[in-house]
């Protein structure tokens, strides 16, 4: 079995895989200023939640945005797997080719990942769109290549900058929407947000399939299963809430060789 951390800008994600089969997942806040210890004694704690044996591990890989916090998780993971876990990383083997101008500048490891595992899981060519603190929607191409994408403001942000840049509004949370026309303030932010992003995910996959061609659809993150149903293509979008941890099992098995 092996252990995938996932950290992300809100949230941190533990995934066990054995082979292909995903174990368990679970989440907690990223939070910048834990010490490498409290982060081992937060996995023991889960481990023992699902009742798994760390000492089950063969290894582990850690794929993080946050830079502060990628040392203190990968010294967590060699706490509980007994070596140094994999970081997703240049010059990690992934398999993908990425034909982007700055690659530096515009890809980061959760990108690479999803984009991974969206290769490797669905047909060519693919949209894989990731509903995380930012919304992300990348394009791969017929080849397999992954050619770009955009990135706008994600859902929990786009409440906050709601309520946190006006004197009257307040602080709504995502939930259903039951009709496009609200008849309170909740409702009109709650449709306006939750619904706005369902009909621009619309609009991007329209849009999207101009330039690569009719293509397979896969959506993940924490706000996909609330937004993906408003979806006017709702039925063709593939729900994948581990796509990230699946590409870093595939990018683990590949530097295991």
């Amino acid at each position: 079995m092996i252990l995938t951390i996932d950290v992300g800008n809100t949230n941190t994600v533990l995934s066990v895989f054995d082979g292909e089969v995903l174990v368990f997942e679970s989440r907690i806040n990223t939070d910048s200023e834990r010490m490498a210890d409290q982060y081992a004694i937060i996995f023991i704690d889960i481990f023992d939640l699902y009742k798994v044996n760390p000492k089950s591990l063969t290894g582990g890989i850690v794929s993080s945005v946050v830079p502060p916090v990628t040392r203190q998780a990968a010294w967590a993971v060699e706490n509980l797997v007994g070596s140094p876990p994999l970081i997703v990383e240049p010059g990690l083997k992934t398999g993908l080719h990425i034909k982007l101008d700055d690659l530096a500048a515009m890809i980061g490891a959760d990108l690479v990942c999803g984009a991974v595992a969206a290769k490797t899981l669905y047909k060519s060519p693919c949209i894989a769109i990731d509903m995380g603190t930012v919304t992300k929607i990348l394009a791969i191409d017929k080849e397999g290549s992954l050619i770009g994408g955009v990135i706008t403001p994600g859902i929990g942000n786009s409440f906050r900058a709601m309520s946190g840049t006006t004197a009257l509004l307040p602080l709504v949370g995502a939930g259903e929407v039951k009709k496009v026309i609200g008849s309170n303030t909740v409702d009109c932010i709650r449709s306006g947000i939750m619904l706005g992003s369902a009909f621009m995910l619309d609009g991007f996959i329209d849009k999207f399939e101009e330039e690569i061609g009719k293509s397979s659809i896969v959506a993940t993150g924490g706000f996909s299963e609330m937004v993906i149903p408003y979806c006017r293509r709702c039925d063709e979008i593939a729900l994948n809430k581990s796509l990230v941890s699946q590409g870093m099992r595939i990018i683990y098995e590949k530097n295991r060789m």
